[in-house]
This record gives C-alpha cells, structure tokens and sequence, in this order.
C-alpha cells in the first residue's frame, strides 16, 4: 500500500540513450515498430520493470477486490523505461479504516473488510500489515463496545420487566 520508491531518468528530448541504436532495414523498424533498438541490457531492464508492473497492479488490484466500498484507487508510481514505456513500480491505495460511528457492530464488520482487503495480496507490505493490524485494534475495540452495550440494553430491559412486575403486582 505504501509506494515503493525508485528513481527514475528521463532523458532530454532529442538525447539518445547509449544502447539505443537507429532500426536497420534488415527486419527492424517496420510499421508500429520503435525507430530504435534496445541493448541486452536496456531489454534486460525492460523485462525487469514489465515484471514489476504486473506485480505492483496485481497487488493493488487485490486490495480492491478484497476492499469493497472501504477502498479507493489504484494509485501508481511510475518509472519510465529504456523503451519509453511508463512501468508501474509502486501503487498505493485508499482504505478507509475510520470506525462506523455509534455503531460498534458495524465498526467490527467493517474492520474485518479492511483486515481482509490489507491481507489480500499474496505477499502484504509492511504498511499493510500495518493497516491490519490496527484495524485488528479497532474491531477489539469495537467488540468491548458492542458488548457494553448489549450488557446495557439487557440491564435496562430487565429494569423495565421488573418494574412493569411491580406494577401488575400494585394493581
């Protein structure tokens, strides 16, 4: 969830990079085809930030999947690539793990969509396991809560039950 940072360079228009070098007519270059080829090791990077794009959207996609109406986003980071593609190499989203006001029950259902949705990538950051675990704190938070106040609802209606006996007693 929080954005992994990395560099990214740009060159200045016009400014060919080192390993770019013009397509030949012998089989490069053809319609829809780059104007320049990429070095082993341009391509090499090229795999590797493709590799990290579909990671990093992978694992925000499973946020919003697993998140429902509590998750905005996806946000992404990008890094321009020796091709000059722009890669996803970081991602963020929105979870709102705010508690559901005076209502402690719903607080503990919503806390347990947003446990889930932090948990839902197959390998969660450290700032998801942040995520989940406070939304761990305010489901247990919530649940005391809730129990308080069935402990109440009880009480008060074992008040009203012994008074209205007192009552049919008296009359």
């Amino acid at each position: 969830m929080t954005p992994v940072s990395t560099a990214s360079s740009t060159m200045p228009a016009g400014v060919m990079s080192p390993g770019l070098r013009p397509a030949t007519a012998l089989g490069k270059g053809g319609a829809g085809a780059s104007p320049f080829q990429l070095s082993d090791e341009e391509q090499r990077v090229v795999r590797e930030l493709r590799a990290r794009d579909r990671e990093v959207r992978a694992h925000e996609q499973a946020h919003m999947a697993a998140g429902g109406p509590y998750v905005s986003g996806p946000y992404y980071d990008y890094q321009k690539g020796p091709d000059g593609q722009r890669y996803a190499v970081g991602g963020s989203v929105n979870i709102d793990a705010s508690p559901v006001p005076g209502d402690p029950e719903a607080t503990v259902a919503k806390m347990e969509v947003v446990i889930r949705a932090a948990l839902a990538p197959a390998e969660p950051s450290p700032q998801d396991m942040k995520v989940a675990a406070a939304a761990r704190e305010q489901k247990l938070q919530a649940q005391a809560d809730a129990a308080a106040q069935r402990q109440l609802e009880q009480q008060g209606s074992v008040r009203s039950r012994q008074r209205g006996s007192v009552l049919d007693i008296v009359v």
